[in-house]
C-alpha cells in the first residue's frame, strides 16, 4: 500500500528532514511541490490548489489495485517564535487557514477525499507552557502562557475543525525542543545551536532562565521519523475506524537540566561554554519544568533515538562547516547587534 505525501516548508530544517524521511521509507511516494507562496493570499490559493491537485493525482494513480490512495499534508512550514510580534503570529494563522481552505476546496468530491490526513507541527513547549503536574502528557490540559504557545493552540483548534468539517484525518504533533543541523540562527530559539555557534565565534549567547530548567530535546531526524510513522499511524487507524483527530507528543522522553546540557559542551568542545546569565521579560513566557510524556500510540516511539552529547556533536560539525563555507556568519544574528551576546529560546 503506497501513501503519497507532501510537505509544506520543505526548505526548512524540520521539512527537509521530514522529506527524507519519507524518501527513505517504504510505503511511501513524496511529490515534488513547488514552494508555497507567501506573497499574498492569491498567490499562496493558487500554489496550494496547484500541489492539492497534483497530489491527489499521484495518490489516484497508484490506486489501481485498490489498495493505494492515501495521502497526507505535512504542515512544517512557519517562521514565527516566542519573541515574534502578534502581528506575525496573526499573519501566519491566517496563512494556515487559507491553505487549509483551499485543501479542503480541492478534496471536497474527490475519490480519495476521505482517505487524507493533515500534519501540522505543534509546540509542546508553547501549549503545556503554564500546565501543572508534570510530565505532561496528550490528557494533560493545555495551558499557554505565551502569545506563541496561544498561537500553536489556535492553529491546533483550526486544524480540528477542518478534519470535523471534511472528513479529512488531522493529527497535531507537539514537538519538544527540536535541535540539529540546519537549524535556522536568525531565529531567536535554539539553546543547542546558539551555544554552539558561540563555541567557534567567542560571542556569548545570553541565558535568561534558571540553570535548573527541564526541558526535553529530540534531534530533528528522530522528530522526521516519528512524524510520518504517526501520520502513517493515522492514515492506517482511519481505513478501519473512520475520521481520526488526533494529538501527539513528539519527544525524546528524556528531560535534562540546561546547567547539564551545558556540561555537555564543556566535555565535547573541551571547555566551558560561552554563555553569560542575563535577564528578559521573555523569561515570564518559560516554564521551569517542561518533563513531557506520551500516552497515544505508544508504541511507536519503542526505538533507538540520538543520544544527546552525540547530537550537539553533529550540530557542533554542521555549524563549524557552515562557517567555514561563509554560509553560517559567525556573528550575524537578527536583531541582535554584533557586539551584544546573543539570547535564545530554550
Amino acid at each position: 500500500m503506497t501513501k503519497t505525501a507532501w510537505v509544506i516548508g520543505a526548505r526548512g530544517m524540520l521539512g527537509r528532514a521530514t522529506s527524507t524521511r519519507l524518501r527513505e521509507s517504504a510505503g511511501w511516494s513524496l511529490i515534488d511541490a513547488a514552494p508555497v507562496c507567501w506573497q499574498d493570499d492569491a498567490a499562496l490559493e493558487a500554489s496550494v490548489a496547484r500541489s492539492m491537485r497534483e497530489l491527489l493525482a499521484c495518490a489516484a494513480s497508484g490506486n489501481r489495485d485498490g489498495l493505494g490512495g492515501d495521502w497526507a499534508v505535512f504542515w512544517t512550514a512557519g517562521t514565527v517564535v516566542t519573541s515574534s510580534p502578534a502581528t506575525d503570529m496573526q499573519g501566519q494563522l491566517h496563512q494556515f487557514r487559507l491553505a487549509l481552505d483551499v485543501i479542503a476546496r480541492e478534496a471536497h468530491g474527490h475519490p480519495l477525499s476521505a482517505q487524507g490526513c493533515v500534519f501540522f507541527a505543534s509546540s509542546a513547549g508553547g501549549v503545556y507552557g503554564g500546565s501543572v503536574d508534570p510530565p505532561f502528557t496528550e490528557h494533560t490540559v493545555p495551558v499557554p502562557i505565551s502569545p506563541y504557545g496561544r498561537f500553536k493552540l489556535d492553529a491546533e483548534a483550526v486544524l480540528a475543525d477542518f478534519s470535523r468539517r471534511t472528513g479529512i484525518s488531522a493529527l497535531s504533533g507537539r514537538i519538544s525542543n527540536l535541535y540539529g543541523p540546519g537549524q535556522s540562527l536568525d531565529k531567536m530559539q535554539g539553546l543547542i545551536s546558539h551555544v554552539a555557534r558561540a563555541q567557534f565565534t567567542g560571542a556569548p549567547t545570553s541565558i535568561y532562565v534558571p540553570l535548573d530548567t527541564l526541558r526535553d530535546y529530540i534531534f530533528v531526524t528522530d522528530c522526521a521519523a516519528l512524524i510520518v510513522d504517526s501520520t502513517g499511524r493515522a492514515l492506517d487507524v482511519a481505513r478501519s475506524t473512520g475520521t481520526v483527530a488526533a494529538t501527539k507528543n513528539l519527544i525524546s522522553g528524556h528531560a535534562v537540566t540546561i546547567s547539564s546540557l551545558l556540561g555537555y559542551f564543556r566535555i565535547l568542545a573541551k571547555g566551558n561554554a560561552r554563555v553569560m546569565l542575563g535577564t528578559s521579560s521573555s523569561a515570564a513566557f518559560q516554564a521551569l519544568d517542561l518533563r513531557l510524556k506520551t500516552v497515544v500510540w505508544p508504541d511507536l516511539d519503542d526505538r533507538e533515538q540520538e543520544t544527546l552529547p552525540a547530537g550537539i556533536m553533529a550540530t557542533m560539525t554542521d555549524i563549524l562547516a557552515g562557517i567555514q563555507r561563509g554560509t553560517a556568519a559567525p556573528s550575524a544574528q537578527a536583531g541582535v547587534p554584533d557586539s551584544k551576546p546573543a539570547r535564545y529560546r530554550p
